[in-house]
């Protein structure tokens, strides 16, 4: 996504079964690459680790977008 992607849009690398499909490969961003995942972000459910994610969009978008 050249121009970055917005908050709540699905990243176009995404896969069908919810996997980056460019894991691992040079191409991919650096904002993806440099996420670690921690403890607090993963919960201890798929639904946890969704909304955690889902919050940080929320957070993250720009003004405007809110």
């Amino acid at each position: 996504m050249p121009e970055g992607k917005p908050a709540g849009v699905r990243c176009v690398q995404l896969g069908e079964d919810l996997r980056c499909m460019i894991f691992g490969l040079p191409s991919r961003p650096a904002c993806c690459s440099g996420l670690q995942p921690q403890a607090e972000m993963c919960g201890t459910s798929r639904g946890e680790a969704i909304a955690w994610l889902t919050r940080l969009e929320a957070q993250t978008q720009p003004q405007g977008a809110r």
